[in-house]
Formats: structure tokens, C-alpha cells, sequence
């Protein structure tokens, strides 16, 4: 294993390595317009129920997905659990500022698109803020090959945000 790697997050890494879980909580909230903001309890709660938790170096990318069964509560996977019934859903992947242009995000989604294809799924989901826009993330997800499949307001119609999905066939 090298330092680029995608290692699992499990609660138990959580719970026991706690300059890791700060570390990732770090990471996410620095993002949070874009990812929203995670207290240690929701983030142990999140990795617990995670289709897949994956995270390179301490604290340089973090994926967390989710399939249709979870036990979550986000706006954006209700959406798409009215309208798919089985997917793999994206809630969050982050890379840290400094770890950027290392490929780091693409490695995280090359391992969900096969762990996915491995489990059965046909579609792995996410969506991206257009409100307030996020232009990279949009190029990114067209790259590897996701399409609109909807959009929708969320927090009371402060944030809009364009629905993905991508084939895994």
C-alpha cells in the first residue's frame, strides 16, 4: 500500500483514533458550503451506515457513499430514493487544498465505480451545487461520465442543486 491509497474509514477508526476523526472533520467543514457542516456524532453515524467510507493519507480525500437502504436522511438521497430503487449515492468527496491535482478524487470514484459494479448496482448518484455554482465539480462529474437526471431546491430554496447519475454497465 502507498500513501495514495484509498484506506477505509470505519467508526471504530473513529472512535479510537481521534486526531483522525478530527482530521476529517476538519476536512469536511472547510468545505462545508459545498459538502455541509458534520458534528463527530453525525460524521460516526454517516461512516457507520456508508456503503462506502474511504479517505487517502490522514486527512487528503474522503468519499462517503451511500446505497438505497441507509439509513439517511439527506434531501438529496431521499430524491433519489423516490426515483431509483438501487443506486449508490455520493453524499461528500473532499480533497484538502494542498493534496489537490494528484488525482486523488478520481482514484476515490474509480474504487466506488468497481466496489459498486461488484455489489450488483447498475448507477452511482450524486449531485452538485449549481446554486451557489461549483463550475469544477460540474466539469469533473461530466469527465467521469455522469449526466443530469434532475434538479431541486434544498434548505428552503437557498441552495439549487443539478442531480447526476452515471451508468456502471
Amino acid at each position: 500500500m502507498t500513501q495514495l491509497d484509498p484506506i477505509p474509514v470505519t467508526p471504530a477508526d473513529l472512535a479510537t483514533l481521534p486526531d483522525l476523526a478530527d482530521a476529517l472533520l476538519a476536512l469536511n467543514n472547510a468545505h462545508a458550503v459545498e459538502l455541509s457542516w458534520l458534528e463527530p456524532a453525525r460524521l460516526a453515524h454517516m461512516v457507520g451506515e456508508a456503503f462506502l467510507a474511504e479517505r487517502i493519507g490522514q486527512a487528503d480525500a474522503l468519499l462517503l457513499a451511500f446505497d438505497q437502504d441507509a439509513d439517511y436522511d439527506s434531501p438529496n438521497f431521499l430524491w433519489f430514493r423516490e426515483r431509483f430503487p438501487r443506486f449508490v449515492y455520493v453524499d461528500r468527496i473532499v480533497v484538502a487544498g494542498e493534496a489537490r491535482g494528484r488525482g486523488h478524487a478520481r482514484r476515490l470514484y474509480q474504487l466506488l465505480f468497481e466496489r459498486a459494479r461488484a455489489a450488483g448496482h447498475e448507477r452511482v448518484v450524486c449531485e452538485v451545487n449549481s446554486n451557489p455554482p461549483n463550475p469544477a465539480s460540474d466539469a469533473f462529474h461530466a469527465d467521469l461520465g455522469f449526466a443530469p437526471v434532475g434538479a431541486g431546491e434544498i434548505h428552503g430554496g437557498r441552495k439549487t442543486v443539478t442531480y447526476l447519475a452515471r451508468a456502471l454497465g
